[in-house]
């Protein structure tokens, strides 16, 4: 164990010498899994976290267009990243990640559009530094999450990115309404409802065409999770995608055949059934691991022109001024 520490103590030196930099980030990455105490060490020893930083922003010229990010750039920023994923998953420094409000950092690389293969795992990565931060539930995490515009960003990345981003995304989103605080200000207002509706809905339609249980199964937990409030419940009676309506069983043959492979989404997507059925509604433990919530900023409610129509009538069924 003493030469172990002893190669990390190096690697952290190395971090502060521009020559030897990138192996420090690729040789510290490499241990985040094996080494339980890494967080702590990478916060409190001089210069690190101001080394990540700059990893990070040193590429932001790098995403403007024409995009100009190389599969090197990406990866040396993307071993930063993994760093800060760590540092996020620990019990000890994750609230002082979250203080110097480094998750925001991340944030433009969740912005970015370019579906070529270095931008792709940039946000890959960024969504687990943010997916390390969903999986517990501390209410520091809430509030901090509350403020930001990670539910807009996800929403986008679930609608156009990969299989994979889309479920890293649908994962965050699933685990941010799963809180009430979350499930309520979603719902709060009709465009709010209908942003992520309508993306679940024509992710849906996607899976149709090119099933996928891993992200199926996110997507009816959302839609499940969503049919706990009355009048999204009420909502979700009226646009559910037509292919989840009716018996699991004679679902169309992509879906059934996801749904046959997974128990635990079938039994959502019964229960998600049922709620909407009647008035009364089947709530479901939280067996899929820690909850917690997020408030949706109201830029995540940019509704395009053609939900204008169905928005006004959830205005309606709403009732509120939104």
């Amino acid at each position: 164990a003493g030469g172990g520490s002893e190669e990390v103590y190096q690697h952290l030196l190395d971090l502060r010498v521009a020559e030897r930099r990138e192996h420090a980030l690729f040789e510290l990455s490499k241990r985040r899994e094996s080494l339980t105490d890494l967080a702590p060490i990478l916060w409190h020893s001089f210069g690190t976290i101001v080394a990540l930083i700059q990893e990070i922003v040193c590429i932001y010229p790098q995403l403007s267009p024409p995009p100009s990010l190389t599969a090197a750039a990406s990866n040396r920023v993307c071993n930063s990243l993994a760093l800060l994923q760590c540092v996020a998953s620990h019990q000890e420094t994750r609230p002082l990640f979250l203080k110097a409000h480094i998750p925001l950092l991340l944030y433009p690389f969740l912005n970015t559009v370019s579906k070529d293969r270095p931008f792709e795992y940039l946000r890959l990565t960024s969504l687990g530094v943010i997916g390390a931060l969903v999986k517990v539930d501390d209410a520091e995490v809430i509030n901090f999450l509350l403020q930001t515009e990670i539910i807009p960003l996800c929403l986008r990345i679930m609608e156009t990115g990969s299989e994979l981003s889309k479920t890293v995304a649908t994962f965050i989103v699933q685990k941010l309404l799963l809180d009430d605080m979350g499930l309520n200000y979603i719902c709060a207002t009709a465009e709010r409802f209908y942003a992520v509706s309508s993306v679940l809905a024509k992710m849906v339609a996607a899976l149709e065409q090119t099933p996928s249980i891993r992200l199926l199964k996110h997507v009816i937990r959302c839609y499940l999770r969503l049919s706990d409030n009355p009048r999204a419940r009420e909502a979700l009676r009226q646009c559910l995608p037509e292919c989840l309506q009716g018996d699991p069983m004679q679902q169309p043959e992509p879906i059934a055949r996801c749904l046959n492979e997974d128990a635990a989404t079938k039994k959502w997507l019964t229960h998600l059934l049922q709620n909407l059925s009647s008035g009364k509604f089947v709530r479901v433990p939280a067996a899929d691991g820690p909850t917690c919530g997020v408030a949706v900023p109201s830029s995540a409610a940019t509704i395009p022109p053609a939900g204008l129509a169905a928005v006004g009538a959830l205005k309606a069924q709403w009732g509120v001024r939104v």
